[in-house]
């Protein structure tokens, strides 16, 4: 087993044992699961857990987030069950990003499954849509204006627009490769030349940092931004909200994990 597989593994059973909580689902979130990891990058670790029944039945709310200091590259936080049904039930972007995550650490039980199988009757392609928008546009006029660009900040604005393009034409939530969105979304073309271009540097470990903006990539975001910002509003909302088998699924959950 590798060492930082290890590490994580025995980080998320110490968080288990501290927090008296039972780990349901963890996975990588982000560059690593996207496919343009540097050399280092964090091991951002995300995780779904629930807690004995007692907690959940009381008059009081509670902290439904457990969130851990980053240290020796890892990034590890998650959500209470009950938290990530009701994003769930309103599409939330990042936690179907984590349920189709490639690199998975913990997957127990069945609520992660069941979960994963109700995704495209929760889905909402207006909703996802304006999340990856929002995504790009504030990195595209953060990072990528004036003639030397954060040029690593370029796959942040990429991905997102891909993304917006995926649910435009196929209606579901977009896959978390980035080379899959890339073949999937654009053409052969300077365009594509340029992407991968610069994806091969990245995965080399190649440092990118300020340089010259790269024309043909930049000209292709501002088309798109401003294309999906009335795109957008024609999209369609979200389908039933699956309240009832959410309900159901939440006391499956906590009848599995801690019994009747």
């Amino acid at each position: 087993m590798p060492v930082e597989l290890k590490k994580i593994k025995e980080e998320l059973k110490r968080i288990e044992t501290d927090e008296n909580v039972r780990i349901l689902y963890a996975c990588e979130s982000g560059s690593r699961a996207w496919g343009f990891p540097s050399k280092d990058s964090d091991y951002d670790v995300r995780f779904i857990y629930v807690r004995p029944v007692d907690w959940y039945l009381s008059i009081f709310t509670q902290r439904d987030v457990i969130e851990c200091p980053i240290s020796d590259q890892l990034d590890i936080n998650g959500w209470d069950l009950k938290k990530a049904l009701n994003l769930f039930r309103k599409s939330n972007p990042p936690l179907l990003e984590w349920l189709q995550s490639p690199i998975k650490y913990v997957e127990q039980y069945e609520a992660t499954e069941r979960i994963r199988q109700m995704s495209p009757l929760t889905f909402s392609p207006r909703s996802s849509m304006y999340h990856y928008l929002h995504m790009a546009k504030g990195n595209f006029h953060e990072y990528l204006q004036g003639d030397y660009v954060k040029i690593k900040k370029y796959f942040y604005v990429l991905r997102p627009v891909l993304a917006c393009q995926w649910i435009e034409e196929k209606g579901s939530m977009p896959p978390m490769d980035f080379e899959e969105l890339v073949e999937a979304m654009v053409p052969a073309s300077r365009l594509k030349q340029e992407i991968y271009t610069l994806l091969v540097r990245k995965k080399a470990g190649v440092e990118l940092d300020l340089e010259p903006k790269i024309i043909e990539i930049n000209d292709f975001l501002e088309r798109q931004i401003a294309y999906f910002e009335e795109t957008a509003k024609q999209v369609p909302a979200s389908e039933e909200k699956q309240d009832a088998a959410l309900d159901a699924l939440f006391r499956e959950a906590l009848r599995e994990v801690w019994g009747s």
